[in-house]
């Protein structure tokens, strides 16, 4: 269902030859089902596990998350985010924002709550639990949990809020990988405004400081 028309048929065609239509973009997708209890129950010592990581990206997205939880949906991607059950689906928020007539009113009560569903089994997600499990000042993750969540909007069919920011985390990102000085700030705050305020709300990465010996490995391999 990719025509926009299909947004407005689903929610009067709740059920076809006797088969229950469900949103997978949306929350409350059960597969238990169609789980062993050696699946049930790995899933539940996963999400056991992440706690701790779970409400750490929470505290970092405040509000641009209702909340973060373990997901049993996902294969390769490392986290997904999903709309409320009766809320609007990502396609459909962003037929109404293209509307030039829209009600503002409705939007308000109809755009869904985004909850960020995570792969356990991701490396990505392996990683910043061990490092939230290690110590929770550390630097990089709150920048990588920025880059995740934004890159999750765009795989999920949102659209960005602050494209500079996001835009300016691949750069450092890239910048770290190659070894190159960062000289590019002033440059970029005269190219955009609103990259000033970006750059002041990110906290500096761990690999900002110089390196202390021949034995370091490689920024990119500290970012990763």
């Amino acid at each position: 269902m990719t025509d926009p028309i299909d947004e407005y048929m689903v929610q009067q065609l709740k059920e076809f030859e006797g088969k229950k239509l469900v949103c997978i973009t949306k929350e409350g997708l059960k597969l238990e089902d169609d789980m062993s209890e050696e699946e049930k129950k790995k899933l539940e010592d996963e999400k056991k596990s992440l706690e701790t990581l779970c409400k750490t990206i929470k505290e970092i997205l405040g509000d641009k998350v209702e909340k973060v939880e373990v997901s049993q949906r996902i294969v390769d991607s490392p986290c997904v985010l999903v709309t409320g059950e009766y809320g609007w689906s990502a396609y459909m928020e962003r037929i109404m924002k293209a509307q030039a007539l829209r009600d503002n009113s409705m939007s308000t009560y109809m755009v869904s709550k985004k909850t960020l569903e995570l792969n356990a089994g991701h490396p990505f997600i392996k990683e910043l639990r061990r490092r939230v499990d290690t110590d929770k000042s550390d630097k990089t993750v709150k920048d990588i949990v920025w880059l995740l969540y934004e890159t999750a909007l765009l795989t999920s069919g949102f659209n960005l809020e602050d494209p500079t920011s996001f835009a300016f985390r691949i750069h450092r990102m890239i910048r770290l990988g190659m070894g190159i000085e960062d000289t590019s700030s002033n440059l970029d705050s005269a190219a955009s405004p609103s990259s000033t305020s970006a750059h002041d709300d990110m906290p500096p990465l761990e690999t900002d400081a110089p390196a202390q010996s021949s034995e370091s490995i490689s920024n990119m391999e500290e970012v990763d």
